[in-house]
């Protein structure tokens, strides 16, 4: 009879036990603390147009209650979307908990400015008073749809083919990149000064030979948001025709044994025929040549280093000039074309090499067909170019004056005999050397224009 009355009170906590925990795990359930999660897609920072930003809510317990996505600009609010889910089943085991959907925004309704993008999102939670778990996903976003402002300065601009030149322009202070379109090819825009507030820009750049007579020449700017304003500049730049050289080169055995071994590193089958290795080297090599140059470009100083005239070398002769079409024969067969950019100046061998300007030199290394090289910036984008060398004065990162010694002349490379290869380019872009050898271009062409500036 004991035992029985044991057992019988033995269930009956249980029953108990088992209540309460029922009780508890009930309350635990209904009354959960987890938050609904929220997940938002590429927001931009920036809202210059009609826009989509993606939306994902997920609840894995209780599930979603309800969504609300508002934007405000001062005091104005506009709500997005407001949706609300049904619960649905004993634990709402058959409602919402993943909601998939995309936020339409029109920058067009809203004004320029700060704008706050916000995800509110309640669970069917019991908590907070009945009202669930809330989440609050935020964004700040600036509306702006306007793009910059430009402005010519200078209105006449007349170019050489194959030569330099300057522009002068005007941007509003939001825009954040510009330059000249000259075709396909952009050049870089950089501030007239360190101080200038008024938003003045330079912009050298260069025309290439055998231009198309209806080149696309524009200018332009972007904002930070990612607006473009585009002038179109084929009335303010006038392109003058030139005409330029075309050689014949000959190829023989004794050339081949003389520049071929300097090649050997960089051929890609050392025991092909000769003529084969020299294709190699004058098409393959020359191009990945012509991109360490151009890869250059971005290495240049906003403001202007160089003065006055440009310096040539002392006492040379121009052997081969800039754009020269050459014709490469071999055993009486035209095997090769190349365009020669820059210019050729011989002297004594191993003359001393001059700076043509002030600058800092950014290159200075064997570079294939272009042998022992020396690359100087003078900033805005401009830089000259010395190959061929035999030695080197100089390391990248030292700043030289107009005139020091930076090397000597040679025959390093694809050269034939001691002399300098000369060039100038353009951000990135060989142009005529001989023009910044002339005084009186340069006052007309460039210091002019930068003193109306001033």
């Amino acid at each position: 009879m004991h035992k029985k009355r044991n057992t019988t009170l033995i269930l009956a906590v249980c029953a108990i036990l088992l209540v309460f925990g029922f009780i508890g795990w009930f309350l635990v359930a209904i009354f959960e603390g987890e938050k609904p999660k929220i997940e938002l897609g590429p927001v931009p920072v920036f809202l210059t147009k009609a826009t989509e930003v993606p939306l994902v809510v997920t609840d894995a317990k209780r599930g979603i209650r309800t969504i609300k996505v508002t934007l405000k600009q001062g005091s104005r609010q506009v709500t997005l979307m407001e949706k609300r889910f049904p619960f649905e089943g004993f634990f709402n085991e058959e409602g919402v908990h993943r909601f998939d959907s995309v936020i339409p925004i029109d920058a067009s309704e809203l004004t320029q400015g700060r704008a706050d993008f916000t995800v509110y999102a309640w669970d069917y939670s019991r908590s907070s008073g009945g009202d669930g778990n809330l989440t609050i996903a935020e964004h700040k976003m600036v509306v702006d749809t306007i793009p910059p402002a430009l402005r010519l300065v200078t209105q006449l601009n007349y170019v050489n083919e194959g030569g330099t030149g300057l522009i002068v322009y005007q941007t509003t202070s939001d825009a954040v990149k510009s330059g000249l379109y000259v075709g396909e090819r952009f050049f870089p825009g950089f501030p007239a000064a360190k101080d200038d507030k008024e938003g003045m820009h330079v912009c050298y750049f260069g025309i290439e030979v055998d231009i198309p007579k209806d080149v696309s020449l524009y200018l332009w700017a972007k904002d930070k948001a990612g607006n473009v304003s585009k002038a179109v500049m084929n009335r303010s730049i006038h392109i003058r025709n030139k005409r330029f050289r075309t050689r014949k080169i000959n190829i023989s055995e004794r050339f081949l044994d003389q520049v071929l071994p300097y090649f050997t590193p960089e051929l890609k089958d050392p025991t092909a025929q000769n003529i084969a290795k020299f294709l190699e080297i004058n098409q393959r090599v020359r191009k990945e040549n012509a991109s360490v140059f151009y890869d250059l470009r971005t290495d240049t100083s906003p403001d202007r280093l160089w003065e006055g005239t440009w310096l040539r070398l002392k006492n040379a002769a121009a052997m081969s000039k800039f754009a020269d079409k050459r014709l490469y024969f071999y055993k009486g067969k035209i095997i090769d074309e190349q365009m020669h950019m820059g210019v050729d100046l011989a002297s004594l061998a191993s003359s001393k090499v001059g700076a043509a300007n002030n600058g800092r030199i950014i290159f200075a290394d064997r570079l294939g067909i272009y042998g022992l090289t020396v690359v100087i910036d003078h900033g805005q984008g401009l830089a000259s170019t010395y190959s061929h060398l035999s030695k080197l004065n100089v390391k990248p990162g030292q700043t030289v004056a107009k005139g020091d010694v930076i090397a000597l002349t040679g025959q390093t490379g694809l050269a034939g005999g001691d002399h300098l290869h000369f060039g100038m380019m353009v951000s990135g872009f060989f142009v005529n050397p001989i023009e910044w050898w002339d005084t009186h271009w340069i006052n007309d062409n460039v210091i002019r224009k930068l003193d109306a500036i001033k």
